[in-house]
């Protein structure tokens, strides 16, 4: 009887091997969906439909990737038999991406039915409920946190503390930290700046004083904190105190620096920073020096900020648009026109920024014809579709030319309702040209959308004040009262020899007060004899943005310009920040305080510059 033959396998040749691992090795290096669904049709004739590693892979691919298409995994999803937990993060990480909160949390019910969580589920659900402002739905699943055993998963708790901060749960959040086993800089920068986003400083710093040995990264936190919160004194102290304990200070803490002296107007501050940026080395990337150029400019050193600018071996967008903002702020349209110019001689494309700064520009300068142009430039030459920015730079254009019928118009066209940007720019050009039926009607609309900003009010009962309408103005007055809305002080700054002076109006705690006022005196006294005459503006019911009750004589520019010619060498640039808009009274005492004196005085107020000058303004009383 002869035996039946033994069949022996064939091994599987190199080749064969090559062609099972082509279309797995194909998927790290796809980019586009077409390619996906070419090497997906491999995969599924090489008979890996089923298998979890090379269908994750897809699902990874259509979830997670720039060419996206999260139906198509899903479709893949349901057809697979059994998908592990990986593919379910996979796919939750992909609603994540898509900030599809409900259908994420639908999934992760279905998910549990089947397969047990692991460390890396949570994070992506902690990070969806932060976007869509989910505080419930983040409690539930820091509860599955606990209830899977990763409560001592350092990750997943740095995720939860993000969450809470996020959510303003700022109880929970330290709760999570204190039961921390092994805190990283990641917890504590997280929970220092959380605090300090939600104003509680003092909180953030307790935070920051308890670590022994604190890197870079949490004095960089702080200090962003003290800043972000207006305590640029204490943010000041901080950097000295790093100095004191030798701190390395990188380029985050530089730039943090920076924007403090940027906002103080701390012109000497600013440059020993820059100084000290130079001789350590420390990596000039596009961020700070974007930050460099933005500190010249704002602390009223076109000049200087224009050299770096021009210096830099690399100039990224961020450089391009704050030169262009800087020379926007202080009123140069043609300059900003220019440098748009330069930028696309270099190749550099625009951006969404680089316009609204070019607009703001051509606004500063009344460059009507120029502006729109260049408002519809944008969109045909790059596609850029106008944002509100953009209109409300345009309607702040036509209206301070007086073109207030074209400046509704705009309005009324808009593909999107107009924010308060856009109609308080509308309501400030009734204010210029006295326009009060308009005013009056866009006046109300801007205060029923911004109920706590005093200074919509202020523009409202200015407008009623100028045309002898008394009790609207009273009306206005209760108003106010009644919804608990305070004026905003009004504060001016001054730096000399490195040191910041701040001024409100007529305040009195400055320790040589008595020499500041007697200053202010003489100052007027000499102003009167060029033709300085007082005028309010129909502010005389104490309603203007600088305290009345406080005479126009002690508005807090005034009692700085004084300070200013007590304590510098005659001839020195005085260089002043205001936190408001500098009103025609002090505007047209600082051009004759700039004569009579021969000062060059340069005034930031919250819209521009203004360049003081031999009894001229650079802004050409256009403001």
């Amino acid at each position: 009887m002869a035996s039946t033959p033994q069949l022996i396998p064939t091994p599987q040749s190199p080749s064969s091997h090559k062609t099972l691992c082509t279309p797995l090795k194909g998927l790290s290096s796809c980019s586009t969906m077409w390619q996906l669904k070419q090497l997906h049709a491999q995969i599924i004739k090489l008979g890996l439909s089923n298998d979890n590693d090379a269908m994750g892979r897809v699902i990874k691919f259509c979830a997670l990737s720039h060419s996206c298409d999260l139906n198509y995994a899903l479709k893949v999803f349901d057809k697979m038999p059994e998908p592990d937990t990986f593919i379910y993060n996979t796919v939750i990480r992909g609603f994540l991406k898509c900030h599809m909160l409900i259908d994420c949390f639908m999934f992760y019910s279905r998910m549990l039915e089947l397969v047990v969580p692991n460390n890396f589920t949570f994070p992506p659900l902690i990070r969806i409920c932060c976007i869509e402002n989910a505080v419930e739905e983040g409690k539930q699943i820091h509860g599955h946190v606990l209830k899977f055993g990763f409560g001592d998963d350092r990750f997943t708790q740095n995720n939860l503390i993000y969450m809470y901060v996020n959510l303003r749960c700022l109880d929970e959040a330290r709760k999570v930290f204190d039961k921390m086993r092994d805190r990283d800089e990641i917890s504590l920068t997280t929970l220092i700046s959380g605090y300090a986003q939600w104003g509680y400083v003092e909180e953030a710093f307790r935070v920051f004083d308890s670590i022994e040995e604190k890197s870079c990264v949490c004095w960089n936190a702080m200090i962003s904190g003290y800043v972000q919160n207006n305590k640029f004194d204490e943010a000041f102290a901080l950097f000295e105190r790093m100095g004191v304990e030798n701190v390395v200070v990188d380029k985050f803490l530089a730039a943090s620096m920076l924007s403090a002296c940027t906002r103080l107007g701390a012109l000497k501050q600013g440059e020993w920073i820059v100084e000290y940026v130079m001789k350590r080395g420390i990596d000039l990337d596009a961020k700070l020096a974007a930050t460099i150029i933005d500190m010249y400019c704002k602390c009223g050193c076109l000049d200087k900020g224009d050299r770096f600018f021009k210096g830099l071996s690399r100039k990224g967008i961020s450089s391009w648009n704050c030169m262009i903002g800087g020379v926007a702020m202080h009123g140069k349209g043609e300059a900003a026109i220019e440098l748009l110019k330069e930028m696309e001689r270099e190749r550099v494309a625009p951006d969404y920024i680089t316009f609204v700064n070019l607009l703001s520009a051509c606004a500063h300068s009344g460059l009507v014809e120029e502006g729109k142009h260049y408002f519809r430039y944008m969109k045909e030459a790059y596609g850029i579709e106008p944002g509100m920015e953009h209109y409300g730079c345009l309607v702040d254009l036509l209206g301070r030319a007086g073109l207030l019928v074209e400046a509704r118009r705009v309005i009324s066209e808009m593909p999107m309702s107009p924010d308060v940007g856009v109609l308080g720019a509308l309501l400030g050009a009734c204010r210029i040209h006295k326009n009060i039926e308009l005013g009056e009607m866009i006046g109300k609309q801007v205060i029923e959308l911004e109920p706590q900003n005093s200074g919509r009010y202020v523009l409202l009962a200015n407008l009623y004040a100028y045309a002898g309408r008394w009790e609207d103005v009273a009306s206005i007055r209760k108003l106010m009262n009644d919804r608990g809305v305070k004026k905003a002080p009004g504060f001016s700054i001054v730096e000399l020899e490195g040191t910041v002076n701040e001024f409100i109006a007529g305040g009195r705690t400055h320790p040589q007060a008595k020499e500041i006022y007697a200053k202010v005196t003489e100052m007027l006294d000499r102003i009167k004899s060029a033709g300085y005459i007082p005028d309010s503006d129909g502010m005389q019911q104490d309603i203007d943005e600088e305290e009345t009750e406080n005479p126009l004589y002690y508005h807090s520019e005034k009692l700085a310009i004084a300070f200013g010619l007590l304590k510098s060498k005659p001839g020195e640039i005085l260089r002043i920040t205001k936190n408001l808009r500098v009103c025609k009274d002090c505007h047209q005492a600082s051009k004759l305080i700039s004569k009579v004196y021969d000062r060059e005085i340069i005034v930031r107020d919250r819209n521009r510059f203004h360049h003081f000058k031999g009894g001229e303004c650079s802004c050409k009383d256009y403001w």
